[in-house]
């Protein structure tokens, strides 16, 4: 599977990266044997990124994927994780949150609490490399900054430059669903990456407006999440969801426009929207969830799949790609 470089960074991950939010039950429950299975189709596949958080499953996405990767060469791979959040213990008998109020079905046994300081960002890494078990992550990313950003900016993004001049990281960089601040960090810092999840798909093109332009200009690296924009994009239909609410009739008349287009060219749509970010050349690669072997497989072969130019063509011949210019196909 093909490598690229974070930015200016030694770390190469693979052009299709594992997502491992949904084997820490993510909205219901996977077994362990199960998140296993999983990851090991994963690697069987060819993948070797990884990315996880504390914040899926309150850790247990950090401890399950440690898990899986433990005992396989740790130069051969490499794992992201995610500062922002801590995880405090709660006291016996005390009731914390509805575990599904922030979509993982899990006990809740801590509370999740938004920390962007230069020593909760330490504190941080320190407890994810005890869950997952491993002497280093490669890349780490400040976790959903949008209503922390003068924190982020003075205090956590420091912290973690710091981190990256003493070899305790390899790379750094944000994760987001927005583009703006996405763009301010890779303006006013020095971070080699950027997660834009979302923003960048068959149906939302504005990561192309400033984003994208931006980090190829500067030779740092985009990663895309969200390629399906939540589930529309995988299976347009009455009822799909789009960035986790029900779908706009207009965004599924548009997505079943593409759907049909994408058959005339006999390619799955899920295989445009997974290949769509991939033409960009500061996109580095692609992170998918996965909860499941057989939805591992299916991205691989997803990715496998050849996409014909013709049906890029066909797409913005109908209106249904945005402004080609910069535009991945």
């Amino acid at each position: 599977m093909r490598r690229s470089r974070l930015g200016r960074s030694a770390v190469e991950i693979t052009e299709l990266s594992f997502g491992a939010a949904a084997i820490a039950n993510l909205f219901t429950e996977v077994t362990p044997a199960q998140a296993a299975a999983t990851v090991d189709a994963a690697w069987d596949e060819g993948v070797r990124s990884f990315d996880t958080a504390p914040h899926y499953g309150l850790g247990l996405s950090e401890r399950r994927l440690g898990e899986a990767l433990r005992g396989r060469p740790r130069d051969a791979f490499t794992v992201s994780t995610k500062a922002g959040r801590l995880l405090e213990p709660l006291p016996p008998g005390a009731a914390g949150a509805d575990a599904l109020s922030e979509g993982f079905a899990v006990a809740p046994t801590h509370r999740r609490r938004w920390d962007f300081s230069a020593d909760g960002v330490r504190r941080s890494i320190e407890d994810s490399l005890q869950r997952l078990g491993l002497d280093r992550v490669d890349t780490v990313y400040l976790h959903d900054p949008d209503d922390h950003e003068e924190a982020a900016f003075r205090e956590a993004y420091p912290a973690l430059e710091k981190l990256r001049a003493e070899g305790v990281v390899r790379a750094i960089g944000a994760g987001m669903n927005q583009t703006a601040m996405l763009t301010r960090f890779l303006r006013d810092t020095d971070v080699d990456a950027v997660l834009c999840a979302g923003r960048f798909t068959l149906l939302d093109s504005s990561a192309l407006t400033e984003l994208l332009p931006e980090a190829a200009a500067r030779g740092r690296a985009v990663v895309v999440g969200g390629v399906f924009n939540s589930g529309l994009l995988a299976d347009p239909r009455p009822g799909a969801t789009y960035d986790y609410a029900a779908a706009p009739a207009h965004l599924l008349d548009r997505a079943l426009r593409m759907e049909a287009v994408a058959h005339r060219h006999g390619v799955p749509l899920r295989a445009a929207a997974l290949h769509h970010p991939l033409g960009h050349p500061a996109v580095a690669g692609v992170l998918l969830g996965a909860r499941s072997p057989e939805e591992v497989r299916d991205a691989a072969a997803l990715l496998r799949t050849p996409v014909p130019d013709a049906l890029w063509e066909e797409l913005r011949a109908e209106g249904l790609l945005g402004a080609p210019d910069g535009e991945a196909a």
